[in-house]
């Protein structure tokens, strides 16, 4: 980091930029950025135009390519942050021991020897405390060996204690280059945890419009926002709307008869008994938005929540409010992988709570090294 700018970050397994945005907000200038899916570097350059985002799978890309094909060039890395596919070590996945997509968080591990950064911040399920542990020994032992630290124990964080309405727990790998300040985990808020309805209720009740039915964006008016949804409703003075007016990802689900009729005999806070959808409490907290799976792996389908006052599962635009995304924050137009980018995303919020600390790790180390000169 140069004096008076920006740290710069580097953003591996990337989606559509939940943690990306969280280290942004926390004043992080990302510059390069990248992901096998084609849905998510669409999405990714939506919500980060100026960043360099690459679509490849990990395992081919090197350090000196990431440099010489994005913005990121010969400038020096602050930090490399990434999610590597976790549901090899999810408790709600398979869990198979020989799954490839464990050896990811070794290409991460390799990422950060090749681009040699101050710090970095990886973040998994719960699981790789447990299933994932061998592979999660093996990571510590190679960054160690590479000239790495590992803040330890390694922590488990709650999206709910950095004022996400959504209870998500999930491990984050705090590292810092040797001579670096050692980086500290974020301190839970002392707020009040923001409420289904504070994040849901000003947003419109899609089955009112039949367009919804196609289109995915919403042309009307919103209700009147608590102040969680007031902060989500803000637009950045730089934002580009590259998706044309309206709200997105309000599309429809439409659902057969008596399927309303389950739903609408379940109460809040229940699992409808033959899908086993949860019904939303409006006066708590979400449950774990999950992400299902790709076609190469079961094409399974997370179960998504039932709306707290209407008989329909919520629409993507609500599971983003429920993440703490902004509803400028741009979403695949399809339930599928919408739900998807959401459930596998860091919620903004939480991923601002860690970037903060290490950017205070950063500045004490800049701050040490002025007194020293």
């Amino acid at each position: 980091m140069t004096e008076g700018s920006r740290p710069i970050g580097v953003d591996l397994f990337c989606g559509a930029g939940g943690m990306s945005l969280g280290f942004h907000d926390a004043g992080f200038d990302v510059r390069a950025a990248a992901d096998i899916l084609p849905q998510n570097v669409s999405s990714y350059r939506a919500n980060f135009p100026r960043c360099g985002t690459l679509e490849l799978d990990i395992r081919g890309l090197t350090g000196k390519r990431l440099r010489a094909e994005t913005p990121l060039g010969n400038a020096s890395v602050d930090v490399v942050l990434g999610g590597p596919p976790c549901q090899g070590f999810s408790i709600g996945g398979q869990r198979a021991v020989g799954d490839l997509r464990n050896t990811l968080m070794m290409e991460f591990a390799r990422l950060v020897k090749e681009l040699e950064p101050r710090y970095f911040v990886l973040e998994n399920v719960s699981g790789l405390l447990t299933t994932g542990a061998a592979t999660l020994q093996d990571f510590v032992a190679f960054v160690r060996r590479v000239g790495y630290e590992v803040v330890h124990p390694i922590s488990q964080l709650e999206a709910s204690d950095f004022g996400v309405p959504q209870r998500r727990q999930r491990v984050f790998i705090l590292g810092w280059q040797r001579g670096c300040q050692i980086p500290r985990y974020p301190e839970p808020l002392t707020i009040p945890i923001p409420t289904v309805w504070d994040a849901i209720s000003d947003l419109p009740r899609v089955e009112k419009w039949p367009y919804l039915l196609t289109s995915d964006r919403y042309l009307g008016s919103l209700g009147e926002p608590s102040a969680y949804a007031a902060e989500l409703r803000q637009v950045p003075q730089d934002f580009i709307n590259q998706e044309g007016s309206g709200l997105g990802g309000c599309l429809r689900t439409v659902h057969s008869a008596h399927v309303v009729e389950r739903f609408k005999t379940t109460k809040p806070g229940h699992r409808e008994p033959v899908s086993r959808f949860l019904r939303l409490n409006k006066r708590g907290q979400a449950p774990t938005l999950r992400a299902g799976s790709g076609r190469d792996w079961g094409a399974f389908t997370a179960p998504r929540p039932i709306h707290p006052t209407s008989n329909r599962c919520i629409t993507v635009r609500e599971a983003a409010r429920l993440h703490s995304m902004p509803d400028w924050f741009s979403l695949h137009p399809t339930r599928w992988h919408g739900f998807s980018q959401v459930g596998n995303a860091v919620p903004p919020l939480l991923a601002r709570a860690v970037a903060a600390e290490i950017m205070s790790a950063i500045q004490e180390s800049t701050a040490e090294r002025q007194r020293a000169s």
